[in-house]
């Protein structure tokens, strides 16, 4: 017969190995939703660049391993290729169209920004484009009551409508995140400084971000500088003279600075017309300003125009002395950090939403277009080979 003291210590260790059985055994046949297997997986918002396993469940990343042992309902088998963070893209024309969200999702973008396609007059058009998106949008309002305008969108002064802003915005608080300026002499003419500084009263009041498309103004840059605060965006940095934010000598000016070290972000804006020429990118990149995120200025013709998407600009500048995970960083963690929607976004930390681009780097020539027809040629090029979203991986057209 056991003694009491037997007894209770024959009980403790059995209950100590019950304990220990179910955790083993939960290991051992762990199940999740989606397994991404031997993938280089790169996030720069914890500086990780390894070979590894990505396991998603319930929508969120659930583990960055090694050899992930458990079983998936699904996998995607991503030697060769990159792993990284959903793509975020802050200056797009994505709700122009119904199908621009799902278009933009084939390239790797989980999140979105609508630069100011329309103003106050039509701007629940864009809107719902947003709503009914399957990956995050939001859009900026254009201060021209009417949108984009091929004869400009400002050139008339009163379209720069205060109030019809203002009250676009307070009944649209959720998909509204900030005001759109475009500044060019063919938008806004010698209207550019008054433009601004009405966005500015109309974004101040709600606390929300300016976003200015600059280049080619009729004021000079720093007069216009001068109004930007903390937490506004410049769009089309890389836009040639007149009014670049390098001087006759190749030096940023110190207005540009200034913007910069007060919390203003610098956006590449990569578009189609008048924004980018390569002396011009060559000249900036040389000082060391350096762009804080990229951008396409998509439309639904980009796939015909130097833009094609968002990899392709991120691969542009991987010839001017950028590294791999510096542009993928600006195509993730940085725009995460400019709009509070994307704040949880941009990373594949553990308990993140499940938001992954799977890319191809390849080596060989490539034909990098700017907006003046000028070509230079790079060694790589990023190409989108899955997309993940909220932990789903998205079919392919």
């Amino acid at each position: 017969m056991l003694s009491r003291r037997r007894f209770l210590s024959a009980a403790a260790a059995s209950a100590a190995m019950f304990a220990r059985a179910p955790r083993t055994f939960a290991a051992q046949q762990a199940r999740y939703d989606l397994i991404i297997r031997g993938g280089r997986v790169i996030d720069p918002s914890v500086r990780l660049d390894a070979i590894r396993d990505l396991a998603i469940s319930g929508g969120r990343i659930a583990a960055i391993e090694t050899n992930i042992a458990g079983e998936a309902a699904d996998s995607i088998d991503a030697r060769g290729k990159l792993v990284v963070p959903g793509l975020i893209d802050i200056h797009t024309h994505v709700a122009r169209a119904a199908e621009g969200p799902g278009l933009v999702l084939q390239d790797g973008v989980t999140g979105w920004i609508d630069a100011g396609s329309q103003g106050a007059d039509h701007v629940a058009d864009t809107i719902a484009v947003a709503r009914s998106a399957p990956q995050p949008g939001r859009v900026l309002i254009n201060i021209g009551r009417a949108g984009i305008l091929p004869d400009g969108d400002t050139m008339d002064l009163a379209r720069a409508d205060v109030d019809a802003a203002r009250n676009a915005i307070a009944n649209n608080r959720e998909f509204i995140v900030g005001v759109k300026a475009r500044l060019s002499r063919d938008v806004a003419g010698a209207n550019d400084y008054e433009v601004l500084r009405r966005a500015q009263e109309v974004a101040t009041a709600f606390a929300l971000p300016v976003m200015i498309h600059m280049g080619q103004t009729m004021s000079p840059l720093p007069r216009l500088f001068d109004v930007l605060k903390r937490g506004d965006i410049v769009t089309h940095m890389f836009a040639p003279p007149p009014n670049s934010i390098v001087d006759d000598t190749g030096h940023i000016l110190p207005a540009v600075l200034a913007a910069r070290r007060r919390g203003v972000w610098f956006d590449v804006g990569n578009g189609q017309t008048g924004h980018m020429r390569w002396d011009t990118v060559a000249t900036i990149m040389k000082t060391g300003f350096w762009p804080d995120t990229f951008s396409t200025d998509w439309s639904t013709n980009s796939r015909q125009t130097g833009v094609i998407d968002l990899p392709n600009c991120m691969s542009k500048l991987l010839g001017y002395g950028m590294t791999l995970d510096e542009a993928i960083a600006r195509a993730t963690v940085n725009p995460s950090r400019i709009f509070p929607l994307f704040n949880d976004r941009g990373t594949l930390n553990v308990g993140a939403p499940a938001d992954v681009a799977v890319l191809e780097l390849r080596d060989g020539s490539f034909e990098f277009l700017d907006n003046f027809k000028n070509t230079i040629t790079g060694r790589q090029r990023l190409f989108p080979s899955a997309t993940v979203l909220a932990g789903r991986r998205i079919s392919r057209a």
